[in-house]
């Protein structure tokens, strides 16, 4: 049986609103990479890709900004926290998955625009994100 992996969603819908939404990585092969033992792959389309790591300071607190682009975000170290527009606050650490994808959200009465996030505790977040050259989908759960 194939296995499945969870990931947060963070995605903007049609009226411009970011959400968080708990999604699951499916559709693992086994197979061999480069002649080693079998084991479990869930290949993604290939496209262009940037990737970022980023240390944010004990107490960092991003404001509201929008992702610059689809990106997979995976903490390797620390715990951080990204809040929605819609109220919803997911906490992050080591080995959690996020995909960032909450472009062309509409700032709201009171200036919230994508998310904000910041980190939790007394150590830096380390974080490594695959910043992906490609348009958002803004559908919850996709899988590219």
């Amino acid at each position: 049986m194939s296995p499945m992996t969870n990931y947060w969603h963070l995605w903007t819908d049609e009226h411009g609103i970011s959400h968080h939404t708990l999604c699951q990585l499916t559709n693992f092969q086994l197979a061999s990479i480069g002649g080693a033992a079998p084991q479990w792959n869930n290949v993604q389309p290939g496209s262009e890709a940037t990737i970022v790591f980023t240390i944010q300071p004990v107490g960092w607190v991003g404001d509201w900004h929008e992702n610059p682009a689809p990106q997979w975000i995976i903490p390797i170290s620390g715990r951080w926290w990204v809040e929605a527009m819609d109220g919803t606050r997911v906490e992050f650490g080591p080995g959690d998955i996020s995909l960032g994808e909450d472009q062309n959200c509409i700032a709201d009465s009171i200036g919230r625009k994508g998310h904000r996030s910041g980190t939790i505790g007394a150590d830096p977040a380390r974080l490594m994100t695959v910043r992906l050259h490609v348009a958002p989908l803004g559908v919850p759960g996709h899988i590219r």
